[in-house]
């Protein structure tokens, strides 16, 4: 099946049930509205010259009902998704609609401004549709295409492993590359989601924080197809998501952990009603296990944990119930800090640096198995065949398993500290770091020294209102983890550096401590 069937069931089963709900203006759309519009944006796509399973089309746009609409349209023209984080610098846009090869652009009237820019620097963009409103030179418009009368888009041929959508990839250690999924990759997708996250009572409600391009269109599109209604808001704001949860009875939210710690510190948020909350899913990064611990205390025994990565897995190839959670925090306590067990159409394995699996409990690359892994890199058969090996996508992240099949991530292999002769993971002292009560969030990473090679340093960020001293925090890590793991410096920043999905991005944290050498690594 293809994403725009999944979404057509929920029409069937849903048609006069609200499909998007904008926070910002109150616009509401039925199943049954956009339904249609789907097919007359397919349409209009087609009219453009757009050729299904070859031309890429994307959408530049904060979340909102007409971008959700116009990417329904594009899948529903068989045309390639090309999707675009919009909360990525222009440069950054620039570069992966020109590496992925983009002709069509559907953009939406807040980045108007950027259009000239994109222009200029994609030669291959031809055409650029505005989604939400007639721009004055626009020859072709959303609006345009949705005013003309209605005539239903010509049915695709259903071709499973044909290409349905190119994303970049993380970035989060150098230039994204483009990551081809196909219908196949998607069908897994949603059906590990309604299987590991049945609704389960009513109608279901997901609240859209985190960009569409990210893991919540990879919730968005899946929930769909149980006619779930869409809440979508611009940007992150805890008193906002809080509002929302209790105003339109949340059933689904997911968040980076960084934006559960915001929510963790507002003032409000224990006088707040969660009744309606099922599935709170944190991923995207590890998460300190105290603020686990707290979340079950705040939200209920709702808190989820997904792992995936854009090559395999997506959002959800590991899967931590509720129920596990809740387990884990009376009798396993340090099960808390796993990215839970393989999800039903997903295998996953420890290896060692030969490709052979490891036992429970030894350290190796996590790889992932199955049908739940992209076709390949875009145009680079050689970055494709550096992470696939007999079937398996090697993730680049280090983990192990215990005896139940439970997956712990310990770091990404390039993040690793080398500090006198010791292989040091940066998220292992990290958690330590968040047992603090002072601190909201932090990265640790590797500095040149002359004594030990790499020292490890913390940079912190507080809590509003609180304290805390550089001492409190090594004297914390010592407890924990001994001294050769403990950080030998800590920084106070009023703010960490985050992507554009809300991950503290070591890389740009190490870059300043490392500047003006001609080697990172010492």
């Amino acid at each position: 099946m293809r994403i725009i069937d999944f979404f057509d069931r929920g029409a069937l089963i849903a048609r006069n049930r609200a499909c998007t709900h904008d926070l910002e203006t109150g616009l509401e759309r039925t199943y049954a509205q956009v339904q249609r519009a789907t097919h007359q944006i397919a349409n209009g796509l087609l009219r453009l010259g757009a050729v299904p399973e070859r031309t890429k089309v994307a959408v530049y746009s904060p979340n909102c009902g007409r971008a959700l609409e116009s990417i329904l349209g594009v899948l529903r023209s068989a045309a390639i998704w090309a999707p675009v984080n919009a909360r990525n610098s222009t440069q950054d846009i620039a570069y992966l609609l020109d590496n992925n090869d983009v002709e069509i652009l559907l953009y939406h009237s807040d980045y108007a401004d950027r259009i000239e820019e994109l222009r200029a620097a994609c030669p291959k963009l031809r055409a650029f549709v505005p989604i939400d409103a007639d721009a004055p030179d626009a020859q072709q418009s959303v609006d345009r295409w949705l005013a003309a009368a209605f005539v239903p888009a010509p049915e695709a041929t259903e071709r499973p492993d044909a290409p349905m959508a190119v994303f970049g990839s993380g970035g989060t250690t150098g230039r994204p590359k483009g990551v081809v999924h196909s219908h196949r990759t998607w069908e897994c997708l949603a059906m590990n989601v309604n299987v590991s996250m049945p609704p389960k009572a009513g109608e279901p409600v997901h609240l859209v924080v985190a960009p569409m391009t990210h893991a919540a269109g990879a919730m968005t599109l899946p929930l769909l197809a149980v006619g779930a209604t869409h809440v979508l808001m611009k940007a992150f704001d805890s008193k906002a998501v809080l509002d929302a949860i209790e105003t339109h009875r949340v059933t689904h939210l997911f968040l980076p952990p960084t934006a559960v710690y915001m929510l963790l510190a507002d003032p409000g948020v224990r006088s707040r009603d969660y009744s309606s909350l099922e599935y709170f899913v944190y991923a995207a990064a590890p998460m300190s296990v105290e603020k686990i611990r707290q979340s079950i205390e705040v939200f209920g025994p709702v808190m989820v944990q997904t792992y995936g990565q854009t090559e395999a897995g997506a959002l959800i190839g590991t899967f931590f119930s509720a129920q596990a959670h809740v387990h884990a925090l009376r009798e396993r306590p340090g099960r808390l800090a796993s990215c839970g067990q393989a999800t039903p159409l997903t295998k996953v394995k420890i290896v060692d640096d030969e490709g052979r699996a490891l036992p429970p409990g030894e350290r190796g690359e996590i790889a992932i198995g199955g049908d739940f892994q992209m076709i390949g890199y875009y145009k680079n058969d050689a970055a494709t065949a550096e992470v696939r090996r007999d079937g398996w996508i090697l993730t680049g992240d280090v983990g192990q398993m215990d005896e139940d099949g439970f997956v712990y991530i310990v770091d990404r292999k390039r993040e690793m500290i080398i500090t006198g002769g010791f292989n040091v993971y940066p998220s292992e002292i990290e958690q330590a770091i968040f047992s603090h009560p002072a601190v909201q969030d932090c990265a640790v990473i590797g500095v040149p020294d002359e004594k030990w090679g790499e020292a490890v340093k913390a940079i912190v960020q507080l809590k509003p209102g609180a304290a805390a001293t550089e001492a409190e925090i090594i004297d914390a890590c010592k407890q924990r983890l001994g001294s050769v793991m403990a950080p030998k410096s800590v920084d106070f920043w009023p703010e960490l550096p985050k992507s554009a999905v809300g991950k503290v991005v070591r890389r740009t944290v190490r870059e300043q401590f490392w500047a003006g050498r001609e080697r990172a690594i010492v």
